[in-house]
């Protein structure tokens, strides 16, 4: 597995795959939702205020936010909802939307991993 980022973890929870699709706001809610469903996805957001997730958070895998902290409204709404996420996200690169991701809160940090790819 190929490490992509690491961010704060919003709380402990095991490896889970999802596939990786960023949203920027209502409009990619909205569009998302009209032409896919949520099962199965990571959102990735760089707005840790985030809102615009309300429709569908429920529904989510999991939640990568660039911004933020543990504390910010993302950190506390993954906590309350146990939908795994990571914060103040610091990628390497990142993936095309669609491409297959896993999220690991057992450790100290999130990490961001691409499953199926040798270590770099």
């Amino acid at each position: 597995m190929e490490q992509i980022g690491k961010g704060q973890k919003t709380f402990d929870y095991s490896p889970i795959k999802g596939i990786w699709q960023r949203l920027e706001g209502p409009e990619d809610v909205l569009t998302y939702l009209e032409n896919e469903n949520t099962e199965g996805v990571i959102a990735v957001i760089r707005d840790a205020g985030a809102t615009f997730l309300s429709p569908i958070f429920e529904d989510l895998t999991g939640v990568i936010c660039t911004g933020g902290t543990i504390r910010s409204h993302i950190g506390i709404i993954s906590r309350e909802f146990q939908i795994p996420g990571v914060v103040a996200a610091e990628l390497l690169h990142e993936p095309e939307d669609g491409t297959e991701i896993e999220i690991d809160g057992t450790g100290e940090f999130g990490i961001i991993r691409l499953p199926g790819n040798s270590e770099r």
